[in-house]
């Protein structure tokens, strides 16, 4: 095993000096991002996040009128943040993936107030939508602590009646008819939304891409060194096939954590890039990201003997894969 190790790490300085005496290749790893950085950055610099209202909608299956004064209320105190629509309208446009979900008041939902049997609110939400399924179970709450505080006045007067022996005939036409407001909704402000650093979104992105695609045109090498037969001269000089394979390892993955220092050694103090809440994920995810890439670059070289396609495999596996995996936008401008 010592061995093996030893001849693996005499075949990665070995690939390193290669790689530094190429000006082209040097100029690629280290050079190329930057340009693709600060090109991009300029270009997504009025780019950003929108502050978009959210959208709630309420429907009603009840034919009586306390759920749709409820509605009423909440619609003009919203301030158009609350829309109303059939409940089989609703559905449908959740269904056709028009809507991302709606709150909706159960049938019968007025008798079952008056009368003190239980009822529920319906919350209808789509899978991919937890901000809006959270907004619409706030709504759908504070409805029901409403409801609850109204069947408690109910059946508090109901025994003050009883108790007294002078029964009271409760007049339930305000709950149902305009004046007071039943419900109000308000809508609170907790600061605008910042405008986004674009190199924040650029310096990352095109720092995978370009660590992938060195580590991708790894693969090229390794061919050439087939077709020139210098494989075969390393292992008739005593060098192991798992050697070999581990130094390539070893050589693409100290070039690609090169380029993670230089980039991002540059990024934090040219670009001044924010990491975010996790700085040391961000790190491992990274140094995880190299190493996964040099482990691509020889399993490419595996699959083709040819230098040509080696090095056209790893262009066009990088550049599908870098827009795949969000590299070369930030996903709130997509659609």
């Amino acid at each position: 095993m010592g061995l093996v190790i030893r001849q693996a790490l005499l075949i990665a300085a070995k690939d390193t000096k290669i790689f530094f005496k190429d000006r082209f290749a040097v100029g690629f790893a280290f050079l190329f991002p930057f340009l693709f950085v600060v090109g991009f950055s300029l270009a997504l610099a009025d780019v950003g996040p929108e502050d978009n209202q959210l959208q709630l909608t309420i429907t009603t299956r009840d034919p009586a009128g306390l759920s749709q004064q409820m509605i009423l209320s909440i619609q003009e105190s919203s301030g158009g943040s609350v829309r109303s629509m059939s409940y089989n309208q609703a559905k449908s446009a959740v269904d056709d993936g028009s809507l991302s979900g709606f709150v909706a008041f159960p049938l019968l939902f007025t008798n079952d107030v008056f009368t003190g049997k239980p009822t529920s609110m319906e919350v209808v939400v789509r899978d991919a939508s937890p901000r809006t399924q959270a907004a619409l179970e706030g709504l759908a709450r504070e409805i029901a602590s409403r409801t609850s505080e109204i069947r408690i006045a109910l059946r508090a007067i109901g025994q003050l009646s009883e108790e007294s022996g002078n029964p009271v005939e409760l007049d339930l036409r305000p709950l149902i008819q305009p004046g007071e407001p039943l419900l109000n909704f308000e809508t609170q402000s907790v600061g605008e939304v910042e405008a986004v650093k674009a190199t924040n979104l650029t310096l990352p992105g095109y720092l995978t891409m370009f660590v992938f695609f060195a580590a991708a045109l790894s693969a090229e090498a390794i061919a050439r060194e087939r077709q020139t037969h210098t494989l075969e001269r390393l292992m008739s000089n005593g060098a192991r096939r798992e050697s070999i394979i581990i130094g390539k390892f070893l050589g693409t993955s100290y070039r690609g954590l090169m380029q993670l220092i230089v980039l991002w050694i540059v990024g934090l103090l040219v670009f001044r890039i924010d990491l975010g809440v996790a700085p040391a994920a961000v790190i491992l995810i990274s140094l995880l990201m190299a190493l996964a890439s040099a482990g691509f670059g020889i399993m490419l070289a595996s699959f083709v003997t040819e230098v040509r396609a080696a090095s056209s495999l790893g262009v066009l596996a990088s550049l599908i894969m870098a827009p795949i995996g969000g590299s070369w936008w930030p996903l709130f401008i997509t659609p």
